[in-house]
């Protein structure tokens, strides 16, 4: 079965609510060991998430104002999570693949998305290490996957008519099938293995 987000999100997770103060949040960083909040409304639903880089870029900002005025007296600054949050936040459902995880952040750009229920509701988080955790795979482990449990309990009744080798995650298939389209709905089944960086079609036919 294919991995989804669920089964390696993060939960319970660390949020903060939007009134949450900058200090408390930097606090909370240090304190919990992590990079970002989800930020959650008083139903629990994500409406955004400050990170590590959000409360860093106004701090620096605040502290070139401070150079540039010199000692002249600053005005209260106390900005809430509220203030600093990205919004809407980009989430995703947990019965999602690790595929589309992935895909989300590199197109999004975020190195996390918290996870949420049909409702909204904040549920766990995922990161790029969780879901980069997904390919420490041995080949082997790859290559024994493919043939013992997806090729021929799916597809074919003789394990001998393909042979799949697993170099660094490329999985190679090979062997004679009978129709093109039985060629095609293996390799697109192999490419969903965890593990699996791509998948080089090999095949001939009858």
């Amino acid at each position: 079965m294919n991995a989804t987000v669920k089964d390696v999100m993060t939960a319970p997770v660390v949020a903060v609510m939007p009134a949450a103060a900058f200090k408390d949040m930097a606090a909370r960083l240090r304190r919990f060991g992590v990079s970002a909040f989800p930020v959650v409304d008083e139903d629990g639903k994500v409406i955004g998430v400050v990170s590590e880089a959000d409360l860093l870029t106004r701090q620096a900002v605040r502290m070139g104002r401070q150079a540039r005025d010199g000692d002249e007296p600053q005005p209260a600054d106390d900005p809430t999570a509220a203030d600093l949050m990205t919004h809407p936040a980009v989430t995703i459902e947990p019965e999602q693949s690790l595929e589309n995880a992935a895909r989300l952040m590199y197109n999004c750009r975020v190195k996390r998305l918290p996870v949420v229920d049909d409702q909204g509701h904040l549920v766990g988080i995922i990161s790029r290490a969780d879901v980069l955790a997904v390919f420490d795979r041995t080949d082997e482990e790859i290559r024994e996957e493919i043939s013992n449990q997806v090729i021929v309990p799916e597809f074919l009744q003789e394990p001998g008519l393909v042979t799949v080798t697993v170099r660094a995650g490329v999985v190679t298939l090979e062997g004679r099938l009978v129709a093109t389209d039985l060629g095609r709905q293996i390799a697109r089944r192999v490419s969903h293995v965890p593990g699996v960086v791509a998948v080089r079609d090999r095949f001939s036919y009858h």
